[in-house]
């Protein structure tokens, strides 16, 4: 009888769940919000670009949803917190923090606590898209393999393209930071008692895809490449790390102050901390074959191919990393900037709606045909990350009329997300990545079915969704149950703490072709708008759409 905790820190909350190491039964979770900017997110009014977290927030919401959670399965015969084996944590990324030499956020010193470039820097913060740009360039002159290995472009979401930015606006907090800690690294070294930063121990999940971080080259980008970029970056590089670690390596155990306060036993193992999508698709069962789509704020697509066998360099995407997932295995990372973002755009600030109103806008959207409302839209309110990892890319709505509804919008703005999420899977396949099946992971995935059918009907792909509806917490438990020897590896592990839902979404072959007449003009709209062809023909793509929504009216 022992258990394992896994905690994902999310855009707005913290949640932590407590499993059975023996079959993955979940015996208590709880949820804690964030309580800083506007749900859980600092934000500037007069840049769009900007998001950051207040790193205060983390301990505070760390503390109550372990209580919580531990609270609930003590409702569970035969659990007590005594029998908890190990701990993982997983986070949004790339999110880093300025810290001092002591590993402590600048923001929870007074001189900075108001201060928004000493916070964290949020995964969707793209105020650094000048930087990013610069790296890229640079990178392709000087070390091409660097950017080769995180699709030929490097992103203003990502970890050296944010520190340069904060140098650039705010000297005085980068040059009052010792280091800078990715949030997955932190969590960990925070219950560890780590307060020597270069001491953290980094996982090469996040430095593999977001810090240009190799051991093929020797890690991180070397002295010279920084310095052409600027000399203080080169400089950072030694109070930085070395090394960095897959899941079979611990990040350190429970110390005993954290022990204390979550009420859990000291000196058991803490899992190598991971992005959120990364363990889970370890929630997810992921395999050889398998798309792991989670579904949230911004969607993440990962993928594995086997450190055996050759592995593609392929354009547009996250990062080729091996062991970010799992041991002995290349993982592939791409996504989308925004989907539930965008859905809550529409319902929050547009319609002036609650929650409910995304059920209510989906009942109805439901009765639509694909292509009957006569609209397209282009799903990059918060720019594109896949395949064109490009910020300054905005939404875009065509074929509106007079007549067109508030939900005949909401539908237009889903099937734009499930048009991108094609662009994803087509590109990887093209490059020789298999995508046998699908599945889905996150919220959106459990609640909206409109959604998983119309991604269905337009990818031509089978949806599945993941047994547990916190399967990022899940697959930080799994690596923690891994670590404390609950399981002799992960492909056990993974067989006998996790499984799918009944429910799976089948293509509908007549929606499908509806579908593919609409995805061509999507097509057509990234390609031009994209920059993928600057001379893009775009002057029949309404009366396309017309036609389009003329034969599904006849139907």
């Amino acid at each position: 009888m022992a258990f394992t905790l896994g905690i994902d820190f999310g855009t707005n909350s913290a949640r932590a769940l407590v499993v059975r190491c023996r079959d993955g039964a979940e015996l208590g979770s709880c949820v804690a919000r964030y309580r800083s900017g506007r749900q859980g997110v600092l934000l500037d009014p007069g840049d769009a670009h900007l998001a950051r977290q207040h790193p205060g927030d983390y301990p505070v919401a760390l503390e109550e949803c372990v209580r919580g959670a531990l609270a609930a399965a003590g409702r569970t015969r035969g659990f007590s917190a005594a029998r908890v084996v190990g701990v993982g944590v997983d986070t949004t990324g790339s999110s880093p923090i300025p810290v001092d030499r002591r590993n402590r956020p600048l923001a929870l010193g007074r001189k900075w606590r108001r201060n928004l470039e000493a916070q964290c820097w949020l995964w969707k913060d793209h105020t650094s898209w000048r930087e990013a740009a610069r790296i890229t360039e640079a990178a392709t002159r000087m070390r091409p393999a660097y950017i080769a290995k995180c699709g030929n472009r490097y992103s203003s979401e990502w970890f050296w393209s944010k520190i340069w930015h904060c140098l650039e606006v705010a000297p005085g907090v980068f040059n009052a930071a010792y280091s800078w800690v990715e949030l997955a690294d932190w969590i960990p070294s925070l219950l560890a008692g780590v307060t020597d930063p270069v001491r953290v121990v980094r996982g090469v999940c996040a430095a593999g895809h977001k810090a240009l971080y190799s051991d093929g080259w020797g890690g991180l980008p070397d002295k010279s490449f920084l310095s052409a970029l600027d000399p203080r970056l080169a400089g950072l590089r030694d109070r930085l790390y070395g090394r960095a670690f897959d899941a079979t390596t611990p990040a350190g155990s429970l110390s005993a102050d954290w022990a204390r306060r979550l009420g859990l036993p000291a000196g058991i193992p803490i899992a190598i901390g991971e992005f959120d999508v990364h363990y889970g698709s370890i929630g997810c069962g992921i395999r050889v074959g398998t798309l792991v789509k989670v579904i949230g704020t911004s969607t993440c697509d990962c993928a594995l191919v086997s450190s055996r066998g050759r592995v593609p360099d392929i354009p547009g995407i996250c990062g080729i990393v091996p062991g970010s997932i799992l041991p002995g295995y290349h993982a592939i990372e791409a996504g989308q900037s925004a989907v539930g973002d965008i859905f809550n755009w529409w319902v929050d600030t547009v319609c002036g709606g609650d929650g409910a109103m995304h059920a209510r806008l989906s009942a109805e959207a439901a009765r639509h045909e694909p292509g009957q409302s006569g609209l397209l839209a282009l799903d990059w309110q918060n720019g594109n990350r896949t395949i064109l990892v490009d910020p300054r890319l905005t939404g875009l709505l065509v074929g509106c009329t007079l007549q067109t509804t508030r939900a005949e919008i909401y539908r237009a703005l889903i099937e734009a997300t499930a048009f991108g999420a094609r662009m994803i899977i087509e590109r990887i396949r093209e490059h020789g990545v298999p995508t046998r099946r699908i599945v889905c992971a996150g919220g959106i995935a459990e609640k909206n079915p409109l959604l998983m059918q119309i991604y269905a009907d337009v990818t031509g792909c089978t949806m599945q969704v993941a047994g547990s509806n916190q399967a990022c917490a899940l697959g930080a438990a799994i690596s923690a149950a891994v670590l404390a020897g609950a399981h002799r590896d992960f492909p056990a592990a993974q067989k006998a703490m996790t499984r799918l839902k009944k429910v799976a979404y089948q293509p509908d072959p007549r929606r499908r072709r509806a579908y593919n007449r609409l995805y061509a003009q999507y097509r057509t709209l990234h390609d031009g708008f994209g920059g993928v062809r600057r001379r893009a023909d775009l002057s029949q793509v309404m009366k396309e759409l017309l036609a389009i929504q003329a034969d599904a009216r006849d139907k």
